[in-house]
Protein backbone atom coordinates (compact mmCIF):
# COMPACT_ATOMS: atom_id res chain seq x y z
CA UNK A 1 0.00 0.00 0.00
CA UNK A 2 1.39 3.40 -1.02
CA UNK A 3 1.81 5.92 1.77
CA UNK A 4 -1.26 8.11 2.22
CA UNK A 5 -1.05 11.70 3.45
CA UNK A 6 -3.64 13.39 5.66
CA UNK A 7 -3.83 17.13 6.31
CA UNK A 8 -5.32 18.14 9.67
CA UNK A 9 -6.10 21.83 9.16
CA UNK A 10 -8.12 22.56 12.32
CA UNK A 11 -7.33 21.72 15.95
CA UNK A 12 -8.43 18.22 17.00
CA UNK A 13 -7.42 15.94 19.83
CA UNK A 14 -3.71 15.14 19.81
CA UNK A 15 -4.68 11.51 20.25
CA UNK A 16 -6.44 11.69 16.87
CA UNK A 17 -3.31 12.91 15.09
CA UNK A 18 -1.23 10.29 16.90
CA UNK A 19 -3.72 7.60 15.85
CA UNK A 20 -3.32 8.54 12.19
CA UNK A 21 0.46 8.60 12.35
CA UNK A 22 0.53 5.25 14.15
CA UNK A 23 -0.58 3.53 10.95
CA UNK A 24 2.51 2.48 8.95
CA UNK A 25 1.05 3.62 5.63
CA UNK A 26 -0.41 6.97 6.73
CA UNK A 27 1.32 10.28 7.45
CA UNK A 28 -0.66 13.09 9.09
CA UNK A 29 0.46 16.73 8.93
CA UNK A 30 -0.98 19.12 11.53
CA UNK A 31 -1.16 22.59 9.95
CA UNK A 32 -3.77 24.93 11.41
CA UNK A 33 -4.56 28.56 10.67
CA UNK A 34 -4.00 28.23 6.92
CA UNK A 35 -5.36 31.00 4.73
CA UNK A 36 -7.54 29.92 1.78
CA UNK A 37 -4.64 30.56 -0.60
CA UNK A 38 -2.22 28.57 1.58
CA UNK A 39 -4.66 25.65 1.75
CA UNK A 40 -5.17 25.65 -2.02
CA UNK A 41 -1.39 25.71 -2.56
CA UNK A 42 -0.76 22.49 -0.60
CA UNK A 43 -3.99 20.47 -0.73
CA UNK A 44 -2.98 18.75 -3.96
CA UNK A 45 -0.45 16.65 -2.02
CA UNK A 46 -3.01 15.05 0.30
CA UNK A 47 -5.31 12.04 0.12
CA UNK A 48 -7.56 13.17 2.98
CA UNK A 49 -8.40 16.35 4.88
CA UNK A 50 -9.57 16.63 8.50
CA UNK A 51 -11.36 19.84 9.55
CA UNK A 52 -13.56 21.28 12.24
CA UNK A 53 -15.59 24.43 11.50
CA UNK A 54 -12.79 26.91 10.79
CA UNK A 55 -11.49 25.55 7.47
CA UNK A 56 -13.77 26.29 4.53
CA UNK A 57 -13.70 23.45 1.99
CA UNK A 58 -14.75 25.47 -1.05
CA UNK A 59 -15.10 24.51 -4.72
CA UNK A 60 -11.71 26.15 -5.29
CA UNK A 61 -10.09 23.98 -2.62
CA UNK A 62 -11.67 20.82 -4.02
CA UNK A 63 -10.63 21.71 -7.58
CA UNK A 64 -7.02 21.97 -6.42
CA UNK A 65 -7.22 18.71 -4.43
CA UNK A 66 -6.31 16.34 -7.25
CA UNK A 67 -5.56 13.38 -4.95
CA UNK A 68 -8.21 14.03 -2.30
CA UNK A 69 -10.49 11.09 -1.56
CA UNK A 70 -12.13 12.10 1.72
CA UNK A 71 -12.88 15.04 4.01
CA UNK A 72 -13.49 14.22 7.67
CA UNK A 73 -15.39 16.73 9.82
CA UNK A 74 -14.70 16.47 13.55
CA UNK A 75 -18.25 17.33 14.54
CA UNK A 76 -21.77 17.07 13.17
CA UNK A 77 -22.35 20.14 11.00
CA UNK A 78 -20.81 20.26 7.53
CA UNK A 79 -21.88 23.80 6.60
CA UNK A 80 -18.23 24.65 5.86
CA UNK A 81 -17.89 21.92 3.23
CA UNK A 82 -19.32 22.45 -0.25
CA UNK A 83 -21.14 19.16 -0.74
CA UNK A 84 -22.01 19.71 -4.41
CA UNK A 85 -18.36 20.34 -5.24
CA UNK A 86 -17.30 17.33 -3.16
CA UNK A 87 -19.75 15.15 -5.09
CA UNK A 88 -18.55 16.51 -8.42
CA UNK A 89 -14.92 15.74 -7.55
CA UNK A 90 -15.73 12.33 -6.10
CA UNK A 91 -14.71 13.21 -2.55
CA UNK A 92 -16.40 11.40 0.34
CA UNK A 93 -17.52 13.69 3.17
CA UNK A 94 -17.74 12.12 6.63
CA UNK A 95 -18.80 13.64 9.94
CA UNK A 96 -18.80 12.37 13.53
CA UNK A 97 -22.43 12.44 14.61
CA UNK A 98 -22.02 10.50 17.85
CA UNK A 99 -18.90 12.04 19.36
CA UNK A 100 -20.60 15.09 20.88
CA UNK A 101 -24.14 13.74 21.29
CA UNK A 102 -24.21 13.68 25.08
CA UNK A 103 -22.42 17.02 25.47
CA UNK A 104 -24.83 18.79 23.13
CA UNK A 105 -27.91 17.21 24.68
CA UNK A 106 -26.72 18.15 28.18
CA UNK A 107 -26.00 21.72 27.09
CA UNK A 108 -29.42 22.13 25.47
CA UNK A 109 -31.06 20.76 28.61
CA UNK A 110 -29.02 23.13 30.76
CA UNK A 111 -30.16 26.05 28.60
CA UNK A 112 -33.79 25.03 29.06
CA UNK A 113 -33.42 24.89 32.83
CA UNK A 114 -31.51 28.18 32.93
CA UNK A 115 -34.17 29.89 30.84
CA UNK A 116 -37.06 28.51 32.89
CA UNK A 117 -35.50 29.63 36.19
CA UNK A 118 -33.88 32.88 35.02
CA UNK A 119 -30.41 31.70 36.07
CA UNK A 120 -28.39 34.03 33.83
CA UNK A 121 -30.16 37.37 34.58
CA UNK A 122 -30.53 36.52 38.28
CA UNK A 123 -26.82 35.70 38.48
CA UNK A 124 -25.95 39.06 36.90
CA UNK A 125 -28.16 40.95 39.39
CA UNK A 126 -26.62 39.15 42.38
CA UNK A 127 -23.16 40.20 41.21
CA UNK A 128 -24.41 43.79 41.03
CA UNK A 129 -25.53 43.64 44.67
CA UNK A 130 -29.25 43.50 43.84
CA UNK A 131 -29.96 40.32 45.79
CA UNK A 132 -33.34 41.25 47.26
CA UNK A 133 -34.64 42.87 44.09
CA UNK A 134 -33.57 39.92 41.97
CA UNK A 135 -35.31 37.52 44.34
CA UNK A 136 -38.61 39.34 43.77
CA UNK A 137 -38.16 39.93 40.05
CA UNK A 138 -37.17 36.52 38.75
CA UNK A 139 -40.02 34.12 39.34
CA UNK A 140 -39.41 30.90 37.38
CA UNK A 141 -41.36 28.32 35.42
CA UNK A 142 -41.72 24.74 36.65
CA UNK A 143 -41.10 22.08 33.99
CA UNK A 144 -42.99 19.26 35.69
CA UNK A 145 -45.87 18.02 33.42
CA UNK A 146 -45.10 20.69 30.80
CA UNK A 147 -45.52 19.70 27.14
CA UNK A 148 -42.17 19.53 25.31
CA UNK A 149 -41.94 19.61 21.50
CA UNK A 150 -38.74 18.04 20.16
CA UNK A 151 -38.17 19.03 16.53
CA UNK A 152 -35.62 16.55 15.20
CA UNK A 153 -35.50 13.16 16.94
CA UNK A 154 -32.02 12.02 16.01
CA UNK A 155 -29.37 11.06 18.53
CA UNK A 156 -29.29 14.43 20.31
CA UNK A 157 -33.05 14.90 20.31
CA UNK A 158 -33.50 11.40 21.72
CA UNK A 159 -30.99 12.06 24.51
CA UNK A 160 -32.75 15.35 25.35
CA UNK A 161 -36.07 13.50 25.51
CA UNK A 162 -34.66 10.91 27.94
CA UNK A 163 -33.65 13.65 30.33
CA UNK A 164 -36.98 15.43 29.96
CA UNK A 165 -38.78 12.22 30.91
CA UNK A 166 -36.89 12.25 34.21
CA UNK A 167 -38.40 15.71 34.80
CA UNK A 168 -41.90 14.29 34.17
CA UNK A 169 -42.41 16.31 30.98
CA UNK A 170 -44.89 15.22 28.30
CA UNK A 171 -42.95 14.78 25.06
CA UNK A 172 -44.16 15.05 21.46
CA UNK A 173 -41.64 14.68 18.65
CA UNK A 174 -41.53 15.60 14.98
CA UNK A 175 -38.97 14.07 12.64
CA UNK A 176 -39.70 13.05 9.03
CA UNK A 177 -37.71 9.84 9.59
CA UNK A 178 -39.21 8.91 12.96
CA UNK A 179 -41.40 5.80 12.76
CA UNK A 180 -44.21 4.94 15.10
CA UNK A 181 -42.25 1.91 16.32
CA UNK A 182 -39.23 4.08 17.17
CA UNK A 183 -41.46 6.69 18.85
CA UNK A 184 -43.02 3.96 20.98
CA UNK A 185 -39.55 2.72 21.90
CA UNK A 186 -38.54 6.23 22.97
CA UNK A 187 -41.85 6.68 24.81
CA UNK A 188 -42.76 9.87 22.96
CA UNK A 189 -45.84 10.97 21.07
CA UNK A 190 -45.27 11.06 17.30
CA UNK A 191 -46.37 14.22 15.45
CA UNK A 192 -46.94 14.12 11.71
CA UNK A 193 -45.92 17.77 11.15
CA UNK A 194 -44.02 20.52 12.96
CA UNK A 195 -47.35 22.27 13.48
CA UNK A 196 -48.78 19.21 15.22
CA UNK A 197 -45.79 19.04 17.55
CA UNK A 198 -45.86 22.75 18.41
CA UNK A 199 -49.59 23.10 19.01
CA UNK A 200 -50.07 23.43 22.76
CA UNK A 201 -46.35 23.06 23.53
CA UNK A 202 -44.81 24.78 26.56
CA UNK A 203 -41.21 24.24 25.44
CA UNK A 204 -39.65 23.59 22.04
CA UNK A 205 -36.11 22.34 21.46
CA UNK A 206 -34.61 22.18 17.97
CA UNK A 207 -32.30 19.38 16.82
CA UNK A 208 -32.31 19.46 13.02
CA UNK A 209 -29.62 20.38 10.46
CA UNK A 210 -29.64 23.72 8.66
CA UNK A 211 -31.02 23.20 5.15
CA UNK A 212 -33.24 25.10 2.73
CA UNK A 213 -36.19 23.12 4.14
CA UNK A 214 -35.39 23.83 7.81
CA UNK A 215 -34.42 27.50 7.53
CA UNK A 216 -36.75 29.45 9.84
CA UNK A 217 -38.59 26.25 10.71
CA UNK A 218 -39.67 28.19 13.79
CA UNK A 219 -41.44 31.24 12.38
CA UNK A 220 -44.18 33.58 13.56
CA UNK A 221 -47.01 31.25 12.54
CA UNK A 222 -45.54 28.27 14.37
CA UNK A 223 -44.60 30.28 17.45
CA UNK A 224 -48.24 31.32 17.67
CA UNK A 225 -49.26 27.66 17.99
CA UNK A 226 -47.39 27.28 21.28
CA UNK A 227 -48.95 27.93 24.66
CA UNK A 228 -48.74 31.40 26.18
CA UNK A 229 -45.59 31.63 28.29
CA UNK A 230 -43.69 29.00 26.28
CA UNK A 231 -39.88 28.73 26.04
CA UNK A 232 -37.74 28.30 22.89
CA UNK A 233 -34.43 26.39 23.01
CA UNK A 234 -31.95 26.13 20.13
CA UNK A 235 -28.63 24.34 20.49
CA UNK A 236 -28.53 23.06 16.89
CA UNK A 237 -27.96 25.60 14.11
CA UNK A 238 -28.47 29.33 13.72
CA UNK A 239 -31.08 30.20 11.12
CA UNK A 240 -33.59 27.61 12.31
CA UNK A 241 -35.40 30.44 14.12
CA UNK A 242 -36.80 33.59 12.56
CA UNK A 243 -35.16 35.84 15.18
CA UNK A 244 -37.27 39.00 14.55
CA UNK A 245 -40.42 36.86 14.81
CA UNK A 246 -39.16 35.37 18.08
CA UNK A 247 -38.46 38.84 19.49
CA UNK A 248 -41.94 40.01 18.53
CA UNK A 249 -43.53 36.95 20.16
CA UNK A 250 -41.59 37.58 23.38
CA UNK A 251 -42.42 41.29 23.46
CA UNK A 252 -46.11 40.48 22.95
CA UNK A 253 -45.98 38.20 25.97
CA UNK A 254 -46.99 35.08 24.05
CA UNK A 255 -43.49 33.53 24.35
CA UNK A 256 -41.86 33.86 27.77
CA UNK A 257 -38.25 33.69 26.58
CA UNK A 258 -35.52 31.84 24.79
CA UNK A 259 -32.27 29.95 25.38
CA UNK A 260 -29.88 30.04 22.43
CA UNK A 261 -26.44 28.60 21.83
CA UNK A 262 -26.46 29.44 18.10
CA UNK A 263 -27.44 32.48 16.04
CA UNK A 264 -28.27 33.18 12.43
CA UNK A 265 -25.16 35.35 12.13
CA UNK A 266 -22.18 34.35 14.24
CA UNK A 267 -20.70 35.95 16.11
CA UNK A 268 -23.88 37.93 16.85
CA UNK A 269 -23.62 41.70 17.04
CA UNK A 270 -23.43 43.30 20.46
CA UNK A 271 -26.79 44.96 19.78
CA UNK A 272 -28.48 41.73 18.64
CA UNK A 273 -32.25 42.15 18.78
CA UNK A 274 -32.67 39.48 21.47
CA UNK A 275 -29.95 40.70 23.82
CA UNK A 276 -32.11 43.45 25.32
CA UNK A 277 -34.42 40.92 26.99
CA UNK A 278 -33.99 40.62 30.75
CA UNK A 279 -36.18 37.68 31.78
CA UNK A 280 -36.25 34.00 30.80
CA UNK A 281 -33.17 34.26 28.61
CA UNK A 282 -29.92 32.30 28.39
CA UNK A 283 -27.28 32.86 25.71
CA UNK A 284 -24.04 30.93 25.15
CA UNK A 285 -21.41 31.22 22.37
CA UNK A 286 -21.91 27.95 20.44
CA UNK A 287 -20.76 25.75 23.32
CA UNK A 288 -22.90 22.67 22.62
CA UNK A 289 -19.96 20.38 21.87
CA UNK A 290 -17.44 22.25 23.99
CA UNK A 291 -16.59 19.72 26.66
CA UNK A 292 -13.29 17.97 27.17
CA UNK A 293 -14.96 14.64 26.52
CA UNK A 294 -16.68 15.71 23.29
CA UNK A 295 -13.57 17.31 21.82
CA UNK A 296 -11.56 14.19 22.58
CA UNK A 297 -14.28 11.91 21.19
CA UNK A 298 -14.82 13.68 17.86
CA UNK A 299 -11.07 14.03 17.25
CA UNK A 300 -10.46 10.34 17.83
CA UNK A 301 -13.58 9.31 15.91
CA UNK A 302 -12.76 11.31 12.78
CA UNK A 303 -9.17 10.01 12.84
CA UNK A 304 -10.41 6.42 13.08
CA UNK A 305 -12.83 6.94 10.20
CA UNK A 306 -10.20 8.49 7.92
CA UNK A 307 -7.63 5.83 8.87
CA UNK A 308 -10.01 2.95 8.18
CA UNK A 309 -11.16 4.45 4.89
CA UNK A 310 -7.62 4.95 3.60
CA UNK A 311 -6.43 1.57 4.88
CA UNK A 312 -9.36 -0.73 4.05
CA UNK A 313 -12.00 1.27 2.18
CA UNK A 314 -14.44 1.05 5.11
CA UNK A 315 -16.86 3.98 5.06
CA UNK A 316 -18.61 5.24 8.22
CA UNK A 317 -20.81 8.29 8.73
CA UNK A 318 -20.54 9.49 5.14
CA UNK A 319 -23.09 12.17 4.27
CA UNK A 320 -22.82 11.95 0.47
CA UNK A 321 -22.85 8.19 -0.07
CA UNK A 322 -23.92 4.99 1.71
CA UNK A 323 -21.86 4.12 4.76
CA UNK A 324 -20.58 0.62 5.45
CA UNK A 325 -18.98 -0.61 8.62
CA UNK A 326 -16.85 -3.75 8.68
CA UNK A 327 -19.78 -6.08 9.41
CA UNK A 328 -22.02 -4.60 6.71
CA UNK A 329 -19.16 -4.64 4.20
CA UNK A 330 -18.52 -8.32 4.92
CA UNK A 331 -22.21 -9.06 4.31
CA UNK A 332 -22.50 -7.37 0.91
CA UNK A 333 -18.83 -7.22 -0.17
CA UNK A 334 -19.02 -10.17 -2.62
CA UNK A 335 -21.95 -8.50 -4.37
CA UNK A 336 -19.99 -5.33 -5.10
CA UNK A 337 -17.79 -7.08 -7.69
CA UNK A 338 -20.87 -8.79 -9.11
CA UNK A 339 -22.71 -5.46 -9.39
CA UNK A 340 -19.75 -3.92 -11.21
CA UNK A 341 -19.75 -6.79 -13.71
CA UNK A 342 -23.48 -6.45 -14.34
CA UNK A 343 -23.11 -2.70 -14.88
CA UNK A 344 -20.34 -3.24 -17.45
CA UNK A 345 -22.43 -5.85 -19.26
CA UNK A 346 -25.39 -3.49 -19.50
CA UNK A 347 -23.18 -0.74 -20.90
CA UNK A 348 -22.20 -3.05 -23.76
CA UNK A 349 -25.40 -5.01 -24.32
CA UNK A 350 -28.22 -2.72 -23.18
CA UNK A 351 -29.95 0.11 -25.04
CA UNK A 352 -28.03 3.32 -25.71
CA UNK A 353 -29.10 6.56 -23.99
CA UNK A 354 -31.21 4.72 -21.38
CA UNK A 355 -33.89 6.25 -19.19
CA UNK A 356 -33.24 4.22 -16.06
CA UNK A 357 -31.27 1.52 -14.31
CA UNK A 358 -33.34 -0.75 -12.08
CA UNK A 359 -31.49 -2.85 -9.51
CA UNK A 360 -33.51 -5.58 -7.79
CA UNK A 361 -32.64 -7.78 -4.84
CA UNK A 362 -34.23 -11.21 -4.40
CA UNK A 363 -34.25 -13.53 -1.42
CA UNK A 364 -32.37 -12.83 1.85
CA UNK A 365 -30.21 -10.34 -0.06
CA UNK A 366 -33.24 -8.03 -0.02
CA UNK A 367 -32.88 -7.67 3.76
CA UNK A 368 -29.28 -6.43 3.61
CA UNK A 369 -28.06 -2.83 3.34
CA UNK A 370 -27.58 -2.79 -0.43
CA UNK A 371 -27.40 0.93 -1.25
CA UNK A 372 -23.69 0.68 -2.09
CA UNK A 373 -24.32 -2.33 -4.33
CA UNK A 374 -26.79 -0.31 -6.42
CA UNK A 375 -24.38 2.60 -6.63
CA UNK A 376 -21.57 0.27 -7.72
CA UNK A 377 -23.69 -1.08 -10.58
CA UNK A 378 -24.54 2.48 -11.63
CA UNK A 379 -20.89 3.57 -11.46
CA UNK A 380 -19.75 0.63 -13.60
CA UNK A 381 -22.47 1.35 -16.17
CA UNK A 382 -21.55 5.03 -16.46
CA UNK A 383 -17.81 4.36 -16.35
CA UNK A 384 -18.08 1.94 -19.27
CA UNK A 385 -20.45 4.15 -21.24
CA UNK A 386 -18.45 7.39 -20.84
CA UNK A 387 -14.90 6.00 -20.61
CA UNK A 388 -13.56 9.39 -19.47
CA UNK A 389 -12.27 8.42 -16.03
CA UNK A 390 -14.50 11.02 -14.37
CA UNK A 391 -17.09 8.73 -12.76
CA UNK A 392 -16.64 7.30 -9.27
CA UNK A 393 -18.68 5.85 -6.44
CA UNK A 394 -19.39 9.29 -4.97
CA UNK A 395 -20.45 11.27 -8.01
CA UNK A 396 -22.19 8.47 -9.95
CA UNK A 397 -25.74 9.57 -8.94
CA UNK A 398 -25.01 13.18 -9.92
CA UNK A 399 -23.52 12.08 -13.27
CA UNK A 400 -26.54 9.84 -13.90
CA UNK A 401 -28.90 12.73 -13.18
CA UNK A 402 -27.04 14.91 -15.69
CA UNK A 403 -27.43 12.13 -18.27
CA UNK A 404 -31.15 11.73 -17.53
CA UNK A 405 -30.78 8.24 -16.02
CA UNK A 406 -32.87 7.34 -12.97
CA UNK A 407 -31.60 4.78 -10.45
CA UNK A 408 -34.47 2.63 -9.20
CA UNK A 409 -34.06 0.03 -6.44
CA UNK A 410 -36.47 -2.72 -5.43
CA UNK A 411 -36.52 -5.66 -3.03
CA UNK A 412 -38.37 -8.88 -3.84
CA UNK A 413 -38.81 -11.65 -1.29
CA UNK A 414 -40.37 -14.17 -3.68
CA UNK A 415 -38.47 -17.40 -4.40
CA UNK A 416 -36.18 -17.60 -7.42
CA UNK A 417 -34.03 -20.35 -8.91
CA UNK A 418 -31.28 -19.13 -6.59
CA UNK A 419 -31.35 -18.45 -2.86
CA UNK A 420 -30.19 -14.87 -3.55
CA UNK A 421 -30.28 -13.01 -6.84
CA UNK A 422 -29.06 -9.60 -7.97
CA UNK A 423 -30.82 -8.28 -11.08
CA UNK A 424 -29.84 -5.17 -13.05
CA UNK A 425 -32.07 -3.95 -15.86
CA UNK A 426 -31.46 -1.09 -18.27
CA UNK A 427 -34.51 0.59 -19.76
CA UNK A 428 -35.20 2.95 -22.62
CA UNK A 429 -38.88 3.47 -23.18
CA UNK A 430 -40.31 0.00 -23.80
CA UNK A 431 -36.88 -1.52 -24.47
CA UNK A 432 -35.46 -3.50 -21.57
CA UNK A 433 -32.28 -5.54 -21.16
CA UNK A 434 -31.56 -7.37 -17.92
CA UNK A 435 -28.66 -9.31 -16.48
CA UNK A 436 -28.51 -11.25 -13.23
CA UNK A 437 -25.96 -12.77 -10.91
CA UNK A 438 -25.62 -14.63 -7.65
CA UNK A 439 -23.03 -16.05 -5.27
CA UNK A 440 -22.49 -19.81 -5.62
CA UNK A 441 -20.43 -20.98 -2.68
CA UNK A 442 -18.02 -18.07 -2.43
CA UNK A 443 -17.89 -17.41 -6.17
CA UNK A 444 -19.86 -14.59 -7.83
CA UNK A 445 -21.44 -15.84 -11.08
CA UNK A 446 -23.38 -14.28 -13.93
CA UNK A 447 -26.46 -16.46 -14.38
CA UNK A 448 -28.72 -14.58 -16.81
CA UNK A 449 -28.40 -12.44 -19.91
CA UNK A 450 -31.61 -11.00 -21.36
CA UNK A 451 -33.72 -13.70 -19.61
CA UNK A 452 -31.59 -16.58 -20.89
CA UNK A 453 -29.95 -18.65 -18.18
CA UNK A 454 -26.17 -18.95 -18.35
CA UNK A 455 -23.30 -19.60 -15.96
CA UNK A 456 -20.05 -17.71 -16.29
CA UNK A 457 -17.36 -15.82 -14.41
CA UNK A 458 -17.66 -12.13 -13.53
CA UNK A 459 -14.16 -11.23 -14.75
CA UNK A 460 -12.15 -11.97 -17.87
CA UNK A 461 -12.40 -11.52 -21.63
CA UNK A 462 -15.63 -12.68 -23.26
CA UNK A 463 -17.19 -13.14 -26.66
CA UNK A 464 -20.98 -12.97 -26.50
CA UNK A 465 -22.71 -14.36 -29.60
CA UNK A 466 -26.44 -14.30 -30.38
CA UNK A 467 -27.32 -16.63 -33.26
CA UNK A 468 -30.09 -18.60 -34.96
CA UNK A 469 -30.91 -21.76 -33.02
CA UNK A 470 -29.73 -24.35 -35.54
CA UNK A 471 -26.84 -26.81 -35.76
CA UNK A 472 -23.36 -25.81 -36.85
CA UNK A 473 -23.17 -22.16 -35.83
CA UNK A 474 -21.39 -22.65 -32.50
CA UNK A 475 -19.01 -25.02 -34.26
CA UNK A 476 -18.30 -22.39 -36.94
CA UNK A 477 -17.53 -19.81 -34.26
CA UNK A 478 -15.22 -22.29 -32.52
CA UNK A 479 -13.48 -23.05 -35.78
CA UNK A 480 -12.87 -19.34 -36.41
CA UNK A 481 -11.40 -18.93 -32.95
CA UNK A 482 -9.21 -22.01 -33.35
CA UNK A 483 -7.90 -20.81 -36.69
CA UNK A 484 -6.92 -17.54 -35.03
CA UNK A 485 -5.11 -19.45 -32.25
CA UNK A 486 -7.61 -18.23 -29.63
CA UNK A 487 -7.98 -20.61 -26.71
CA UNK A 488 -11.44 -21.08 -25.17
CA UNK A 489 -11.31 -21.00 -21.38
CA UNK A 490 -15.02 -21.47 -20.69
CA UNK A 491 -18.25 -21.81 -22.64
CA UNK A 492 -21.89 -21.32 -21.59
CA UNK A 493 -24.83 -21.88 -23.92
CA UNK A 494 -28.50 -20.92 -23.69
CA UNK A 495 -31.51 -21.29 -26.04
CA UNK A 496 -34.65 -19.25 -26.59
CA UNK A 497 -36.89 -21.82 -28.23
CA UNK A 498 -39.82 -19.44 -28.47
CA UNK A 499 -37.91 -16.94 -30.61
CA UNK A 500 -35.69 -19.51 -32.30
CA UNK A 501 -32.34 -18.07 -31.28
CA UNK A 502 -29.49 -19.00 -28.95
CA UNK A 503 -26.79 -17.34 -26.89
CA UNK A 504 -23.15 -18.29 -26.37
CA UNK A 505 -20.82 -16.77 -23.79
CA UNK A 506 -17.28 -17.77 -24.61
CA UNK A 507 -14.46 -16.85 -22.21
CA UNK A 508 -11.11 -16.37 -23.95
CA UNK A 509 -7.61 -15.52 -22.79
CA UNK A 510 -7.34 -12.03 -24.33
CA UNK A 511 -9.47 -9.44 -26.14
CA UNK A 512 -10.30 -10.41 -29.72
CA UNK A 513 -8.96 -8.22 -32.55
CA UNK A 514 -11.43 -6.32 -34.71
CA UNK A 515 -10.77 -8.35 -37.85
CA UNK A 516 -11.63 -11.59 -36.01
CA UNK A 517 -14.77 -10.01 -34.58
CA UNK A 518 -15.87 -9.02 -38.10
CA UNK A 519 -15.15 -12.54 -39.34
CA UNK A 520 -17.36 -14.03 -36.63
CA UNK A 521 -20.17 -11.55 -37.33
CA UNK A 522 -20.07 -12.62 -40.98
CA UNK A 523 -20.75 -16.29 -40.15
CA UNK A 524 -24.22 -17.21 -41.52
CA UNK A 525 -26.74 -17.37 -38.70
CA UNK A 526 -24.80 -15.09 -36.34
CA UNK A 527 -27.14 -12.26 -35.30
CA UNK A 528 -24.65 -10.31 -33.17
CA UNK A 529 -21.20 -10.72 -31.68
CA UNK A 530 -19.85 -8.53 -28.88
CA UNK A 531 -16.46 -8.57 -27.21
CA UNK A 532 -16.30 -7.41 -23.61
CA UNK A 533 -13.75 -7.34 -20.81
CA UNK A 534 -15.09 -7.53 -17.27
Amino acid sequence: MANKRVLVSDPISELGVELLNAHPDITADFKTGLSPAELIAIIGDYDALVVRSQTKVTPEVLAAAKKLKAVGRAGVGVDNIDRDAANAHGVIVMNTPTGNTISTAEHAFTLMLSCARNIAPAHAEVLKGNFAAARKAYQGIELNTKRLAVIGMGRIGAEFAKRAQAFNMIIVAYDPFLTQARADQLKVELAATPEAALTGADVVTLHVPMTDETKHILNAERLALMNKGAIVVNCARGGLIDEPALKAAIESGHIAGCALDVFEDEPPAADHILFGLNKHVAFTPHLGASTNEAQENVGIQVAEQIRDFLATGEIRNAINMPSLDAAAFAAIGPYLDLAAALGKLLAKLGPENPDSLRVSYHGPLADKDTALVSRTALMALLESARNDGQVNIVNAPAVAKEMGIDLVESTIHANTEYSELLVAELRKGDIRYRVSGTIIGKSPRIVELDRLYVDTNISGHFLIVRNDDRPGIVGAVGTALGAAQVNIANLSLARNKTEGNALSIIEVDSPLPNDLMELIRAIPGVLSATGITL
